[in-house]
């Protein structure tokens, strides 16, 4: 299929948080490299003529325009800000098990298989796209300990045409870590992590020159978390950060645990301490973050660091619920993950529905022996399916400082489009309560992944269930 350069149909989106809009039978026109150039309405001076144009350009390229059924309907793509690929085979497996069974006996010795480049190239390429299509375009991975294994991940997500943020993973405390999974030193985890930026970049570079429209593949610094590092690999990823103005990822404040160790290695918060070592700011994202105090938040606001709600894989390992509403009326950047394989789904339709889910709960409480009046959180901790929806599309994006996550000017055109009358997966609802919101709930309460029959990234086909 050749690259799209219009696109009519309607498509529902999240601009702003709190809210959605329905561009109903909208004209998309798109520049040489799959970004926004026009959004033109039935409202709109000029729209039946625009349309006519776009059909006719259509005609004489073929595959360059497309026009969506009335049972279709785009979404924007998904940014999901926290996954572990190398277990990616691990998702689904031994969730029942205590976390440090499940990580010591199932997630590490995962993980020490991408010490063979070729497996993290096939697990990297298969997750990718599997991510794909489900609707995610843009992906915040984490990699494993080994440098090579992490560049594979980078290269296959290049292969998928998935754009990513891959990060090396930083483990070098020798007290912390398993011998046959670990960093070999603080100096060479820094080494390696200088060596990954550059050859991410270089690989970002080669493709920008070889594959039309890329949508490109950054590096992340990314220690795994406080637990697992030295001081010393801490302070020389905070001055690497600081020296390629780089992405940032790491886990904080996601249970009882890790909360703890900070607090008695520094006497001060997970937060706080990351924080110290420069690894708080402006395209840092923190995973989980459910134990943060109003302290921890402010400093969040302060530094421009985006949490990655991680609602499935906190109802498992988390002991708590990420306060979202408070967290984001706090001024803090807050996008939605997986965090395959904590969260066992490779699908952020199931975070989106969870996300609402875990906000209800946390706003009521659970215990139903504790009084109602003493056992939730309260001050209307729930969020909307709308606001999910953000979380999922412009959370992200604003969390990684890239142009996409809604079908407004001068953004990428990543798009999942649905049809709402497929087979066994009918969405209509017969007609009744058909009013947009409705339209949109039911969406994204009941899509599966056969729903999406299609996924563009940067106005390139990357997924095509129809020509399966």
């Amino acid at each position: 299929m050749s690259n799209l350069n219009a696109v009519l149909g309607s498509f529902f989106h999240t601009p702003a948080y709190g809210g959605f809009e329905l561009l109903e039978r909208a004209l998309i026109e798109l520049d040489g490299r799959g970004f926004i150039e026009r959004v033109t309405l039935p409202s709109d001076e000029g729209y039946d003529a625009h349309v006519i144009a776009a059909r006719e350009a259509g005609a004489r390229e073929p595959g360059t325009f497309m026009e969506l059924g009335s049972d279709e309907c785009g979404l924007p793509g998904f940014v999901d800000l926290h996954v572990h690929a190398p277990q990616w085979p691990q998702a689904g497996v031994a969730l029942d098990e205590p976390l440090d069974v499940w990580l010591d006996q199932r997630t590490f010795p995962l993980e020490a298989r991408f010490a063979d480049p070729a497996f993290a190239h096939a697990v990297g390429l298969d997750l990718a796209r599997t991510l794909l299509s489900r609707g995610t375009t843009t992906c915040l991975y984490f990699g494993s300990a080994h440098l090579e294994g992490s560049f594979e991940l980078a290269r296959a997500c290049t292969e998928a045409g998935q754009r990513a943020v891959v990060g090396k993973v930083v483990m070098d405390d020798p007290e912390a870590n398993h011998d046959f999974y670990r960093d070999a030193s603080p100096a060479s985890a820094l080494a390696d992590t200088e060596e990954f930026l550059g050859r991410v970049e270089h690989l970002d570079a080669d493709c920008r020159r070889t594959v039309e429209r890329f949508p490109g593949v950054f590096a992340a610094v990314t220690p795994r978390f406080i637990p697992s590092c030295t001081d010393e690999a801490l302070a020389g990823l905070g001055q690497i950060v600081a020296a390629h103005d780089a992405y940032v990822q790491s886990h904080c404040n996601e249970g009882e645990w890790e909360h703890g160790v900070a607090v008695a290695r520094y006497g001060k918060t997970d937060a706080e301490a990351l924080a110290d070592f420069g690894l708080l700011r402006p395209k840092a994202v923190m995973a989980h973050c459910t134990f943060m105090n109003e302290s921890d938040t402010a400093l969040f606001a302060q530094t421009g660091t985006t949490v990655a709600h991680c609602p499935i894989s906190n109802a498992y390992f988390a002991d708590s619920a990420c306060p979202v509403r408070r967290i984001h009326e706090a001024g803090v950047k807050i996008g939605l993950a997986t965090d395959i394989s904590g969260g066992f789904s490779p699908s952020l339709y199931e975070n989106i529905r969870m996300a609402v889910m875990a906000s209800r709960m946390l706003e009521s409480g659970v215990d139903a022996l504790v009084p109602c009046s003493s056992r939730g959180a309260g001050r209307l901790s729930r969020i909307s399916v709308a606001e999910a929806l953000y979380l999922a599309t412009k959370g992200g994006a604003e969390a990684l400082e890239l142009p996409v996550g809604s079908f407004e000017v001068g953004r990428a055109f990543d798009v999942q489009i649905l049809d709402t009358r497929h087979p066994y997966a009918d969405l209509t609802g017969f007609g009744i309560f058909d009013a947009p919101a409705d339209r949109l709930a039911r969406i994204l309460y009941l899509a599966t992944p056969d729903s999406i029959r299609k996924v563009f990234v940067q106005g390139r086909c990357v997924i095509d269930r129809d020509a399966l």
